[in-house]
């Protein structure tokens, strides 16, 4: 049987007081769309230019919180306010987080989506060297077998604390319909003050931003689009995903914009 082989989830960070301020960690359950959130988000906290972040390794400017490299030494060092990614359960979140001590920005993206583009993620790294089929994998998808385990548990509990002061929860669909709203929650959340001009150069800075991601020649064709999965779901794969989706969101208040 193919295996998915994910990030390990590290045991220095789960629950535990870093001692030193995240200030404003980036999350979100797959690196596909948290890797777009991370550049506007830099883009607006620093007042960079999209042409400046297309050339530097931005992985470095907001490394992730669990991985080994560069590690938590490393990212100690970092000239405060930091900005780091991550993709863990909000269970495992450091207890700096949990108390509100540092921000976080939460990107959610529609599930049928977020299976194409990971499944798509997965087949370009040789690290992860996925080759079954995304039928097999859009089923390990819904069986909690990927590796950050469950995507509807990970999305439910950073929607259940989307009203504590320190944490945005953004929606991935938001930033194609309406990016100049999300701009200015941006910039409100992270303390940027900008007036009318400023904020128009921002917003296009931003749309360059998405269009570059979107359209990435190294990127498999469309990955960033909303509505990419009507490209490959099949009619059974749809009603499928629908009643597992039905079974372990039917509780939960959370709606998707599934195309738009």
């Amino acid at each position: 049987a193919e295996t998915v082989r994910g990030p390990l989830l590290f045991p220095q960070t789960r629950g535990r007081a870093l001692g030193f301020p995240l200030s404003t960690p980036c999350w979100g359950f797959s690196p596909p769309g948290t890797s777009l959130l991370q550049e506007v988000v830099y883009l607006v906290s620093q007042g960079a230019d999209p042409d400046e972040i297309g050339l530097m390794n931005i992985d470095e400017q907001l490394p992730v919180l669990e991985y080994p490299q560069p590690g938590l030494d490393i990212i100690k060092e970092l000239t405060s306010p930091r900005l780091i990614k991550s993709h863990l359960p909000y269970r495992f979140l450091p207890s700096d987080l949990h108390n509100g001590d540092s921000k976080v920005i939460y990107m959610a993206r529609n599930p049928k989506d977020l299976v194409v583009s990971y499944y798509q993620f997965h087949r370009s790294l040789r690290t992860m060297s996925y080759r079954g089929t995304f039928q097999e994998f859009c089923r390990r998808f819904m069986n909690d077998k990927l590796g950050y385990g469950s995507w509807f548990e990970h999305v439910q509990e950073f929607w259940e604390h989307r009203m504590d002061s320190n944490v945005l929860f953004l929606k991935y669909e938001d930033m194609h319909r309406d990016l100049v709203t999300m701009v200015e929650q941006l910039a409100r959340f992270l303390g940027v003050s900008c007036d009318k001009t400023q904020l128009e150069a921002l917003t296009e800075h931003c749309h360059q931003l998405v269009d570059q991601c979107c359209n990435a020649e190294a990127l498999p064709v469309g990955r960033g689009r909303v509505g990419l999965w009507k490209d490959i779901f099949t009619v059974s794969m749809n009603e499928k995903f629908d009643l597992v989706y039905k079974q372990k969101m039917g509780k939960c208040d959370l709606t998707f914009d599934f195309y738009l």
